[in-house]
């Protein structure tokens, strides 16, 4: 049950394109990771010389994943989780967060970055009660994910669906919107959804950053309205507070105020 994607040979593995900025390694290199390139690290320095913010939302976005996963165990009983665009590992991953509460906790990681799969291994690592994976597969098909999560996750059970900051490569609206829409009706009762990407209308510098980021020859992240995201949690029950900025969402008690950031996310469960 825990037979993860094999990961492809010498001779079949996929290149990785040192040439052009990738959004994985850029916010690598933003949490202050080494998995980053020249490349990465001139597009990042260009980002922040524009919008010096994207670090806080970069940070806060991190702390955002950690403390939905911590509520999600701790206090919803989830313990299973399918973790699509997951990125490069850094501190703080969706397994080490629940498998620290419950060592039984079971996660299915999924992305299509040929340096992400080149750091599997490390993303498999897990507890001996629980299971972790990695799938090599675009979030465009959920269908391959939902095949493939399956060998892990036992879709009869609660599962925690984790899209954070990969809804923004989906350009079309009504696509992300159906994606998110087969996913979870894949999942039982008792699921839920966590999104958060980065949002429209809050910040026009950040929208000028990521205007010049997007014709830079990356791959496109684009921005959405703050009803647009919240339009993902559709038919689904939201988690107080509901779609705030990420640092706004149940920060930790006794933590300083912290400032609003133009990236909204939210937590819902499935009825």
């Amino acid at each position: 049950m825990t037979d993860p994607v094999t990961t492809p040979g010498p001779a079949e593995q996929p290149k990785i394109d040192t040439s052009v900025p990738h959004s994985a390694r850029i916010w690598n290199y933003w949490l202050g990771g080494k998995d980053n390139y020249p490349v990465d690290e001139a597009a990042g320095d260009a980002y922040t010389a524009v919008f010096p913010g994207i670090v806080t939302i970069a940070r806060g976005s991190r702390a955002f994943l950690r403390r939905t996963i911590t509520y999600l165990v701790s206090e919803a009983g989830v313990r299973q989780f399918l973790d699509v665009g997951t990125g490069l590992p850094t501190a703080q991953n969706t397994h080490e967060v629940a498998q620290r509460i419950a060592p039984e906790a079971r996660i299915v990681y999924v992305d299509n970055d040929p340096m992400v799969l080149s750091h599997a291994r490390a993303l498999l690592y897990s507890t001996r009660e629980g299971a972790t994976s990695y799938i090599d597969a675009d979030v465009t098909d959920p269908d391959r994910i939902l095949a493939a999560a399956a060998q892990t996750l036992d879709f009869g059970r609660p599962v925690a669906l984790v899209l954070s900051n990969i809804l923004g490569h989906v350009a079309d609206h009504d696509q992300a919107r159906s994606i998110v829409t087969r996913l979870m009706s894949a999942l039982p009762s008792g699921s839920h959804l966590c999104v958060n990407d980065g949002s429209l209308g809050i910040d026009p510098v950040f929208e000028q950053a990521q205007d010049a980021y997007n014709k830079s020859g990356a791959v496109p992240y684009i921005l959405r309205t703050v009803e647009e995201i919240t339009g993902f949690f559709d038919g689904l029950e939201l988690v107080a507070p509901g779609v705030v900025p990420v640092t706004h969402w149940r920060p930790e008690p006794g933590s300083p105020a912290p400032d609003a950031v133009a990236e909204h996310g939210g937590l819902a469960r499935k009825p």
